[in-house]
């Protein structure tokens, strides 16, 4: 328990644990969701999952006139997470919106 960004750090600093997880939750503070996403890859194995929840934000990342800090973050995960051949991604429209990202 801790600080999430420290937690990552400390598995990411030890190369064993590298390639090591099959699946990761990410439903944290919304502006870190791209730097949690890029540890995450290093410690999911191939074939493994890193879910992020929240991502369409109460439709919020939809509407242009919403420039908050963490929408802006969502919308800036989601088009990085849809531009990025390391995965495949599905997103998922139930509750507030699933991404669903496999490591090739």
């Amino acid at each position: 328990l801790g600080d999430a960004h420290e937690t990552i750090d400390q598995l990411v600093a030890d190369p064993g644990n590298h390639n090591q997880f099959d699946f990761a939750f990410v439903d944290a503070d919304k502006r870190g969701y791209a730097a949690y996403y890029e540890k995450l890859l290093q410690l999911i194995r191939p074939g493994g999952v890193i879910a992020l929840d929240n991502v369409l934000w109460g439709g919020r990342v939809a509407d242009v006139s919403d420039q908050t800090p963490q929408t802006l973050a969502l919308r800036d995960i989601n088009q990085q997470l849809h531009e990025d051949p390391r995965i495949e991604l599905t997103m998922l429209s139930i509750g507030d919106g699933l991404t669903l990202a496999r490591k090739l």
